[in-house]
């Protein structure tokens, strides 16, 4: 699966849930792991889980290779790494206190603005 439509199954899954304050980041000019990371807020450790069974199940129903789920149990950080794009759903006060975006610092939705 292309990237692109790899990047469109997930939002589709993410906002299915309600998912809040996504943020694209492309990161592969800095890291060789990934090309893309997709942030969400999920405001409860529920809704965090429903959020990623969403994409769990969206990405296997599209044959798409789930290469890992971490802190799914825990509930206030899930990473999921499908490859070439990495989501990470977070309470707003994980996702405040680890400031990914700021960590990272490239913003995908500005590259994505300019091809329409």
């Amino acid at each position: 699966m292309k990237i692109r439509e790899l990047l469109e199954l997930s939002l589709s899954a993410l906002n299915e849930v309600k998912g809040r304050d996504i943020s694209c980041l492309k990161v592969s000019e800095l890291t060789d792991f990934t090309d893309i990371m997709l942030i969400v807020t999920g405001s409860t450790i529920r809704q965090v889980r429903a959020l990623a069974d969403s994409l769990v199940v969206s990405a296997k129903k599209n044959d798409v290779e789930i290469l890992g789920v971490e802190g799914y149990s825990e509930g206030d950080w899930t990473l999921i790494d499908l490859g070439d794009l990495v989501v990470h759903i977070m309470l707003p006060e994980t996702r405040k206190f680890y400031d990914l975006e700021k960590l990272w610092a490239t913003d995908f939705r500005a590259d994505t603005e300019q091809d329409g």
